[in-house]
């Protein structure tokens, strides 16, 4: 068989989102090889039905008669008060046939790797997965498949996916639906502005609201159209990608059934080597913001943006139909209107068809004195036995020889003796609905034991041949002592006229690295070589040659610590032996993450997540030998996009994002939505484009609230041009910081004199 033959022959999984039962009905309908779906807790997409835990068993029963895997999401971040319930979750998942679970968190990660390795694990796209560091770093937690982050390219697909399968992973990549302006778990554009969280599934868009029309015209500035790659099959199938993810678990029935059937009809052709269907109208006629594959092709263009984040379908049919007459309008409104109804009934009754309720099944008990107690067990698909170890035997006693009761556990077999300790079958995809005695002689015994280990007999046998999982206690951590922490303060700059600071006083610098390293690393190493007391900080997003470009300076330059904002380099300076601390967009909030990074990636301290509150920061216990950080002063990102985000405000002469674009651009601008939320649109020169909050974080409770708990407090300095008026110099600033952080009420006092129009909601409102 030759090269090619092996690529017409080599299937991709179509993976379809599941938001409640009934759209799960229909993706199986549709052809759909896995269906994704959340949970009511715990899933990243909290405005979605999701499926009760109780009747999840019913789900992938259903799902493997149609020979279609489940998938469920626990795709958001975690508090320390929730690690008790997702244990316990986790155990009944490992008992169910699941064939696998989707992952945000790194605690939580490091929780199913090591107390339930039996579940197979996805790394959520909320990793925001780019570059072959990061791919290392979740091998390394056992992960099984990859969803890749969403702005990539094919070319750097393929590169990812070599890799991928290297390490013995499989790639999934996101092929239709909505896309997120947002490297995605890199926004907190919803949980600023809104107190909605959506590394927590609570996500309220506002991205997709409207703002006061923009220089440009715009009222709609920061609204993608939908993401499509229906005609790019052949070219996902050749990079070798495992996983074609559909986006809409907010979607109803008819849209999955719809947009499922149309993608498998996609496959069917491209592995029966026929002509592909080459116009995405078919896909026009559901729910959509027109659509576009400039992530995938590479070409980053403008006409990736639409002025309207409502359904584009009626109005594309209106404009391919020409009509301008009311008449002519209406009756083109009509008959699409007509379409989705009819589509709309269609699904409703194929989903009615499909049950999920649980498979009926009797037990019929038969058995002698003398011989072992026989379980036939009785469903619709299957018939099998199960025996005891021990015999069964006859008790003519009800008393003992002191007058005492005989022990329970020999007490003579009945229906409700067998239905109570039969009860966890219930729990399962089935349920008893008799309990035959007809073949058991009368007034036989047994041990209560041997009753529970013929119940986990049957269980293996209707589990697949999977034993049962042991209930697990929430492990616990080893805590820092209660010493006394005496902080330190940090400054982070990025621009190199400021170094001349770190010689004037004893705070830590961090110097912020652009995501752009690949045409001037070399210079940023001599940098650093230069200013050896300065601490590379690398940011959250760095791809195909700035990510070597990063890791060359590492080699290069051999610092002493590093803050990384990429697991990526987390893994290489974990390899290199180089001390490092996780940065604040690591999105750390429990403490079984930063277990996690210090047992398996020898990281010495973590920033915690600044989404969080002071008593959800309060809940995280301090972890032996990891320095927590904390930042009290900086400009608040609301997301980084790969995207130009001045097309539809100010404008610009380039149509398309170059890699010029991002070395030369440098520009702000602020746009400002119908609710009154200013938002500062911001390029730096090297950086992609980013979205800021239009005032400063300025936080000077948390020292005095949470003494004895973070090693050091972070300001940073960047010259983000928000609403934000400092009168100070930086280093008077930075003196009056030092001060703060070690118990002066004056220095607290002149900060706030000093520094207008801030905010530290976040601190009060948490996630």
């Amino acid at each position: 068989m030759t090269t090619s033959d092996l690529k017409i022959t080599r299937k991709m999984e179509l993976l379809a989102p599941g938001g409640g039962i009934d759209a799960i009905k229909a993706a199986i309908l549709a052809g759909a090889d896995a269906v994704y779906c959340g949970l009511e807790k715990f899933s990243a997409r909290d405005r979605a039905k999701n499926v009760p835990i109780d009747d999840l068993p019913q789900v992938v029963y259903l799902a493997h008669q149609h020979d279609c895997q489940i998938f469920v999401t626990l795709n958001i971040i975690l508090l320390e008060s929730e690690f008790s319930s997702i244990v316990r979750i986790l155990h009944r998942l490992s008992n169910m046939r699941l064939d696998g679970v989707i992952v945000q968190d790194i605690g939580l990660l490091y929780l199913i790797r090591t107390h339930f390795p039996g579940i197979r694990v996805h790394a959520s796209t909320q990793l925001t997965t780019h570059n072959a560091g990061q791919l290392a770093f979740l091998a390394t937690l056992s992960t099984v498949r990859v969803n890749l982050c969403r702005e990539l390219n094919m070319e750097e697909i393929k590169d990812l996916t070599n890799i991928s399968h290297q390490l013995g992973m499989e790639t999934e990549v996101f092929v239709h639906g909505a896309n997120c302006l947002s490297f995605s778990g890199l926004c907190y554009m919803s949980s600023v502005c809104y107190g909605n969280s959506g590394n927590r599934g609570r996500c309220s868009q506002p991205c997709r609201e409207e703002y006061e029309p923009t220089p440009q015209g715009w009222r709609f500035p920061l609204n993608l159209k939908d993401n499509t790659a229906f005609m790019h099959v052949p070219q996902l199938r050749d990079a070798g990608v495992d996983s074609l993810k559909i986006e809409g678990r907010i979607k109803q029935s008819n849209y999955v059934y719809r947009v499922v059937r149309l993608w498998q009809q996609q496959l069917r052709r491209l592995y029966s080597d026929l002509k592909l269907c080459e116009r995405v109208t078919p896909l026009r006629t559901v729910y959509n913001r027109d659509f576009t594959s400039g992530f995938l092709d590479g070409v980053i263009h403008k006409d990736m943006f639409i002025d309207n984040p409502k359904d584009n379908s009626a109005r594309y049919f209106l404009k391919k139909s020409g009509a301008v007459r009311y008449k002519e309008i209406k009756q083109v409104n009509q008959i699409v209107n007509d379409s989705k109804k009819k589509l709309i009934e269609k699904v409703k009754k194929k989903v009615a068809r499909l049950s999920v309720a649980k498979v009926p099944l009797e037990i019929h008990v038969s058995g002698k004195e003398g011989a072992p107690l026989c379980m036939t067990v009785n469903t619709s698909l299957e018939s099998f036995n199960v025996l005891s170890d021990t015999t069964l035997f006859r008790s003519q006693r009800t008393a003992s020889d002191d007058g005492s009761p005989v022990p329970k556990a020999h007490n003579q077999l009945n229906k409700k003796l067998f239905l109570h300790k039969l009860r966890a079958i219930n729990g399962t995809a089935y349920q008893i609905t008799d309990v035959n005695m007809s073949r058991l002689d009368t007034g036989l015994c047994i041990g209560y034991e041997e009753i529970v280990r013929l119940k986990e007999k049957i269980l293996y046998r209707l589990n697949g041949s999977l034993s049962s999982v042991a209930p697990v206690e929430l492990p616990e951590i080893q805590r820092a002592n209660d010493q006394e922490v005496t902080p330190q303060l940090s400054v982070l700059i990025c621009d190199a006229s400021d170094l001349f600071l770190s010689d004037e006083t004893d705070a830590n610098f961090y110097f912020e690295l652009p995501n752009q390293l690949a045409p001037n690393w070399e210079s940023y190493a001599a940098l650093f070589k230069k200013w050896p007391m300065v601490t590379p900080w690398f940011p959250e997003i760095l791809i195909g040659d700035d990510f070597a470009a990063a890791v060359a300076l590492l080699r290069t330059v051999r610092p002493t610590h590093i803050v990384t904002n990429n697991s990526g380099l987390a893994q290489m300076a974990f390899e290199m032996r180089i001390p490092w601390t996780a940065g604040p967009y690591m999105n750390i909030a429990n403490s079984f993450a930063l277990e996690c990074l210090k047992r398996d990636f020898n990281c010495n301290g973590a920033f915690l997540s600044n989404e969080l509150n002071h008593l959800q920061l309060k809940s995280i216990p301090r972890v032996a030998d990891m320095a927590l950080h904390y930042s009290i002063f900086h400009p608040i990102p609301l997301m980084t996009s790969r995207q130009c985000l001045f097309h539809q405000v100010t404008g610009c002469e380039k149509s398309e994002v170059s890699s010029q674009c991002i070395a030369e651009c440098s520009k702000s601008a602020s746009i400002v939505n119908m609710k009154g939320v200013s938002i500062l649109v911001e390029k730096r020169e090297g950086d992609y484009h980013r979205l800021y909050f239009d005032r400063h974080y300025l936080n000077t409770s948390v020292a005095l609230e949470m003494p004895n708990v973070f090693s050091s407090y972070l300001v940073d300095l960047k010259r983000i041009p928000t609403r934000t008026r400092i009168a100070k110099s930086q280093r008077e600033l930075i003196l009056l910081f030092e001060q703060h952080i070690h118990g002066s009420a004056t220095a607290t006092e002149q900060l706030h004199q000093s520094i207008l129009a801030t905010t530290c909601n976040q601190f009060a409102v948490g996630i």
